[in-house]
């Protein structure tokens, strides 16, 4: 396993779980309480949520996006270094 390897594991491991960690962030919007990216509010919410959810959805959507990529370029990279060692 190179170094390159282990840190785009690590980062992905980190950058995905930290996505994870951000969909349960509460959002609030006009001090209206909106819920979180993951879970709204419950009831009907305010129109003024709906910016705010599309906007902590969309972050979410990316950073979990760029751990997937990390890792999958971790994967890439232990496999074209055991073609290259073989």
């Amino acid at each position: 396993m190179t170094l390159l390897n282990r840190v785009l594991g690590v980062a992905g491991v980190v950058v995905l779980l930290g996505g994870i960690a951000l969909g349960f962030r509460s959002v609030s919007s006009s001090g209206a309480y909106c819920g979180s990216a993951f879970r709204t509010a419950a009831g009907i919410t305010p129109m003024t949520c709906d910016s705010a959810l599309s906007s902590a959805g969309t972050l979410v959507t990316v950073v979990i996006a760029v751990g997937a990529a990390l890792l999958i370029a971790a994967i890439a990279v232990k496999k074209f270094a055991g073609r290259v060692d073989a």
